[in-house]
């Protein structure tokens, strides 16, 4: 097993903790310590980023064609066919990508990297299609949630399928469009839907998202499924009570600006105490991912009520000085918690 020195000084100091605690043997503890070896590079994580630095760069391309003029207008007359024909054309185009990526997946699992960014570009044919299906059945109504949907059951069908759990984070980006985008037009783009804006509906969604994510610990096939989906759950969650407990349940910006910051503060509070409760759950769970969510979260929101409340009522240098306190305060809470974390981590083989 290949190991960066980080990784490898953590492995160390693991198994000398197990040899001191008579979890295992010296001579198991010897076996384990040369059953790795220290790489002086981290060539996966140059691979990871040089792909999606290359993706990156081809969309700022294709970005920066679509911006100018002069070559839309050129690739207007080299491609004027019906909707219809563009969008059976990106479809075959995104069905030869996934075909070419699968192929090459079962063939060369180990270019975990690689593959995805084929599959990425099978994404964006995909979603060129969709695009143009809308235009050519466009009847005028403006009902667009409908191809969103469309484009997050083909995503999610793809990626549980190959399985791809790149395709499947686009299921849920899609999802969670279409959730925003249905709403919306049945309310008449109102303000509200059944008494609630925008980001009160995405706390329901994020937490019926974050919930469900435990759906697959029961398909251990697609074990690996349940924290990406756990992950965006709690994504939508977190940003939508991050904008809650600044607007409140508030659709006019009229009416937001004469409501007291104070009045929005049980939104701050239900803010807190769910990224407690994501902390909780981590450090309960041995959860890194979740106990992260709420960590961060949680000085956001502190962060955010401080700059509310005391922005205009003290001295910028008092105000920055007091900051600072906070932060070495909340940083010396998290590397508490950080190392409670660990020692759970490094106590689990003993119970096992």
């Amino acid at each position: 097993m290949n190991l960066t020195k980080k990784n490898a000084k953590i492995v160390r100091s693991a198994i000398e903790s197990w040899i001191t605690e008579n979890v295992i043997s010296p001579d198991q503890g010897r076996i384990l310590s040369e059953s790795y070896e220290i790489v002086s590079f981290d060539w996966k994580r140059l691979a990871k980023y040089s792909f999606w630095f290359s993706i990156a760069c081809i969309v700022i391309s294709v970005g920066s064609i679509i911006t100018d003029n002069y070559l839309m207008q050129l690739l207007a007359k080299l491609f004027t066919a019906p909707e219809i024909v563009k969008c059976l054309f990106t479809a075959m185009l995104a069905v030869w990508i996934f075909y070419y990526g699968i192929k090459r997946k079962n063939k060369k699992p180990e270019k975990v990297f690689s593959n995805e960014a084929i599959f990425f570009f099978g994404i964006l044919a995909t979603a060129a299609s969709i695009s143009f299906l809308g235009r050519a059945i466009d009847t005028g109504s403006g009902h667009f949630s409908l191809l969103i949907l469309l484009a997050a059951i083909i995503y999610g069908i793809l990626g549980l399928w190959f399985p791809s759990r790149l395709i499947w984070i686009f299921a849920l980006l899609s999802l969670g469009g279409w959730m925003g985008a249905e709403t919306g037009y049945v309310s008449g783009w109102g303000a509200y839907y059944l008494g609630m804006n925008f980001p009160l509906r995405f706390v329901l969604f994020g937490i019926a998202l974050t919930a469900s994510s435990a759906a697959f610990n029961r398909w251990p096939s697609r074990g690996d499924f349940l924290k990406p989906t756990r992950a965006m759950g709690l994504l939508y969650l977190f940003i939508a009570l991050w904008i809650m407990s600044v607007f409140g349940n508030y659709g006019d910006i009229s009416k937001w600006v004469k409501v007291k910051q104070i009045e929005l503060f049980h939104w701050s509070l239900l803010f807190g105490l769910a990224a407690v409760a994501s902390i909780y759950f981590g450090i309960k769970e041995d959860d890194g991912m979740t106990r992260g969510f709420g960590i961060t979260f949680l000085f956001i929101n502190l962060y955010t009520r401080f700059f509310e409340f005391f922005w205009d009522n003290i001295h910028k240098g008092i105000f920055f000085a007091i900051l600072a306190v906070i932060s070495w305060y909340l940083g010396s809470r998290a590397e508490k918690i950080w190392a409670i974390g660990g020692l759970t981590v490094q106590k689990k083989p003993a119970n096992a």
